[in-house]
């Protein structure tokens, strides 16, 4: 488990100040802010100061789910009780074959927090357009799919800029009188393109990377927020493919790969968790943890990808994990212990009025009792409400 707080800038008084009153501040795509009645539903702390994330990843079946990704889903959220779930990325695979079954699957996954009321929200991953070429449903569409559920809260995202439904999400505080808490969700995109500049990739990774307008929008966004209410407000950062700073942190080296060095970064780092494959970037690193340091308001970046990567730790201030792999339908560990991974991250914060702490730690089937044996268990789509 790790905790991080923030600290300095007293809210409370910065929003005295600033005369935002009984009125709830709500974000759109493009970062500008629009004030919300008080009686109108927003995310808030509750009035302990308390406020739950849960993380899902990697979900990654059709319109045929295995039948223990919902359960495995449902118990994490009957359990955990979150104020709010993202997912992130490879929501499904490529086996839809028609426009109907894809939102079959993608219906599948939103069912157990729709059933439950729970807001939620989705970012994209590099399988989710696999399907597709066949059934000609492109993330666009799956994103305007989602935003017609009553407890999606997903914006549309910035116009011009890369990736579907960039985003962040401002959480307020018990009192539902200014931000305490914000949510970056950003796409990482698909695979690299064949080419740049008359060179192919051959040799280097081929997914894709955050481009240099997301960072841009996240940098300007981030600066309206703070000029806004005064201070830089706190946040997470979600998206599915990890940075390049994941893969250094593990061995706290660039190009040293052995166990010394995994030993020296656990002491330095405060490693938890498994890796039981390597890291998988774009070829190009982003830039995205550089403009992170410089605004320092994030202090934590999540993502999916690597399915059976499971492991955090303190990258220079910036708390740097991985969800586990979610979805019973795709690959595992291999072997007897396939399935020994599948999990969710859960995301404790704490708002005292001039901090947020964030607990952080993965849960497993495993810890629900849930079946862990090699064998397919795909179930029919669950029902898909009326006029979806």
């Amino acid at each position: 488990m790790s905790k991080w707080a923030v600290s300095g800038v007293d809210r409370r008084s910065v929003f005295k100040a600033g005369g935002v009153g009984a009125l709830a501040v709500a974000f759109g795509s493009t970062g500008q802010p629009t004030a919300v009645g008080a009686g109108e539903t927003s995310l808030r702390f509750n009035d302990n100061g308390k406020f739950k994330i849960v993380q899902f990843n990697d979900t990654q079946d059709g319109h045929r789910i295995d039948r223990r990704t919902i359960e495995l889903m449902e118990r994490v959220l009957d359990s955990e009780k979150p104020d709010l779930v993202v997912l992130v990325g490879d929501l499904i695979n490529g086996d839809p074959n028609t426009e109907l079954e894809a939102k079959q699957a993608l219906n599948n996954i939103v069912q157990p927090m729709e059933r439950r009321g729970v807001p939620w929200a989705v970012t994209f991953g590099n399988h989710d357009e696999d399907s597709t070429p066949k059934t000609g449903f492109a993330e666009p569409d799956m994103l305007e799919f989602f935003r017609g559920y009553p407890n999606n809260v997903n914006e549309l995202g910035p116009e011009g800029v890369t990736g579907t439904g960039n985003m962040n999400l401002l959480i307020n505080d018990s009192r539902g009188a200014a931000p305490a808490f914000n949510v970056w969700l950003l796409d990482s995109g698909r695979y690299a393109p064949e080419q740049i500049a008359g060179q192919d990739f051959e040799g280097y990774p081929d997914w894709d990377w955050l481009r240099g307008d997301q960072i841009n929008w996240y940098l300007d966004t981030s600066a309206a927020l703070e000029e806004r209410f005064g201070f830089r407000v706190p946040s997470l950062m979600f998206h599915h493919i990890c940075l390049w700073e994941h893969r250094f942190m593990w061995f706290a080296s660039v190009d040293g790969r052995t166990e010394a060095d995994h030993a020296r970064a656990v002491k330095k780092h405060g490693i938890t968790g498994e890796r039981n494959e390597d890291e998988c970037p774009g070829p190009f690193n982003s830039g995205m943890f550089s403009a992170i340091q410089h605004r320092g308001d994030v202090k934590g970046v999540f993502v999916g990808h690597d399915h059976i990567n499971t492991y955090q730790g303190d990258y220079y201030g910036v708390l740097l994990g991985y969800g586990p792999g979610t979805g019973f339908g795709t690959y595992g560990l291999g072997g007897e212990g396939n399935h020994r991974l599948r999990g969710a991250r859960v995301f404790n914060l704490n708002d005292t009025g001039k901090d947020v702490t964030v607990e952080t730690h993965n849960v497993f089937a495993a810890d629900y009792g849930i079946d862990l044996s090699d064998t397919d268990q795909s179930m029919d789509p669950l029902p898909m409400p009326e006029g979806r």
